[in-house]
């Protein structure tokens, strides 16, 4: 990346990884918190879209209860965005900086 291609992305420090203790803290609480297998599969079914708790739960296959706690968790650390309709609840990715991530991962880890 050149140097006006990092300044234009609002980082102007090219000798490091992250800029600043900020960043790496916040980083960290991310991984952190993707780092369960069961949280990262739900991130990975979720991907672009909004589902409600009982599509993710089909499509991880554990329970609701299971899911209910490790959806909070993600949405308590700013990874996943909710709303209420009716008396359904809506999950989706809330940063596309956190799309990119699983996406690259799967580049990397996936057998496609």
């Amino acid at each position: 990346m050149s140097d006006s291609a990092v300044e234009s992305s609002g980082c102007e420090d090219t000798n490091s990884l992250l800029g600043n203790d900020e960043d790496i803290d916040r980083a960290s609480r991310s991984l952190k918190a993707m780092s369960h297998p069961l949280r990262l599969k739900i991130l990975c079914v979720l991907g672009e879209s909004e589902l409600s708790v009982q599509q993710i739960v089909d499509a991880v296959g554990t329970s609701q209860s299971n899911i209910s706690q490790h959806l909070s968790t993600l949405r308590d650390r700013g990874i996943l965005d909710s709303y209420k309709e009716a008396n359904r609840v809506f999950y989706m990715v809330g940063d596309n900086r956190t799309l990119k991530l699983i996406s690259m991962m799967k580049e990397v880890f996936c057998r496609c």
